[in-house]
C-alpha cells in the first residue's frame, strides 16, 4: 500500500502574483527535498495543485503538515508575523494499492489515487483542509473527527506559529529554532504552546500507529 497525498492552494486566483510565485518556490523546495527520499515522489500540476506518492503511508500527515505549514509561514514583506497567513492548502491523503510511474505521476493509477482525488473534490463543500479516506470504515471514522480537530487548531494560527510548526516537524529543537529565528528560546517555547504542538504530536503518534498497523 501507498498514501498518495493530492492537494491544491485554496482560493490561489486570489493570490497577487508574488504571493503565488512565492508560494510554489516554496513548494518546488519542499518537493526537491521530499523526492531525494527513496520512498516519496512529489509534483506540482495545473499551476496551483499538487500530488505525492509516500512508500511509507504511515508518514503521509507529517508530511503533509509539513508542506501546510511551509506555505502558510510564506510572508509578504508589509505582513507582520503575528498575522494570519496569506496562503493555505487543501490537502486528502489517500491509502491503498496503486500502480504509479515515478516519473510521471498524473499517469498513476489505484485505489489510493482514487480515494484522495475524491476526497478533494468533496473537502471544499465540507469546509476541510486536511483529510484521509482508507477502506477501512473505523480508521476513517476515527480521522475525520480528529482531522477536523486539527483543523479548527490550525485555522487559528498566525504565520509565526506555522513557522514554529515547520521547523519542528523537521526536528529542529527550541534552542536551534531559536538560532534560525534569531528569537529567545523563550519566545519559541510561546510559540510552540500557542500552536498546539503538543496535542499535534500525540495525534501525529496516533495516525502512524493506526496506519501502520492498517498496512502492515
Amino acid at each position: 500500500m501507498v498514501a498518495v497525498l493530492t492537494a491544491d492552494l485554496i482560493n490561489s486566483t486570489t493570490y497577487d502574483k508574488k504571493t503565488l510565485q512565492q508560494v510554489i518556490a516554496v513548494l518546488k523546495e519542499e518537493f526537491e527535498e521530499l523526492n531525494t527520499r527513496e520512498d516519496a515522489i512529489f509534483a506540482i500540476f495545473r499551476g496551483d495543485s499538487f500530488q505525492g506518492i509516500l512508500k511509507q503511508p504511515k508518514d503521509a500527515l507529517h508530511i503533509a503538515l509539513q508542506l501546510k505549514t511551509s506555505i502558510c509561514k510564506v510572508q509578504s514583506a508589509t505582513q507582520k508575523k503575528s498575522s494570519s497567513p496569506m496562503a493555505d492548502v487543501r490537502i486528502a491523503i489517500g491509502i491503498g494499492e496503486a500502480e504509479y510511474n515515478e516519473n510521471a505521476i498524473a499517469e498513476s493509477n489505484g485505489e489510493a489515487f482514487h480515494l484522495s482525488g475524491k476526497t478533494l473534490d468533496l473537502m471544499k463543500s465540507e469546509n476541510k483542509k486536511i483529510s484521509l479516506k482508507t477502506a477501512n470504515a473505523e480508521i476513517n471514522g476515527e480521522f475525520q473527527v480528529s482531522l477536523k480537530f486539527l483543523d479548527s487548531l490550525t485555522d487559528k494560527w498566525s504565520i509565526a506559529s506555522a513557522e514554529v510548526v515547520y521547523f519542528l516537524l523537521k526536528g529542529l529543537k527550541e534552542q536551534q529554532i531559536a538560532n534560525e529565528l534569531h528569537r529567545s528560546q523563550a519566545a519559541i517555547h510561546l510559540r510552540k504552546k500557542a500552536a498546539g504542538w503538543e496535542e499535534i504530536q500525540l495525534l501525529l503518534q496516533r495516525f502512524e500507529q493506526n496506519i501502520e498497523n492498517y498496512t502492515s
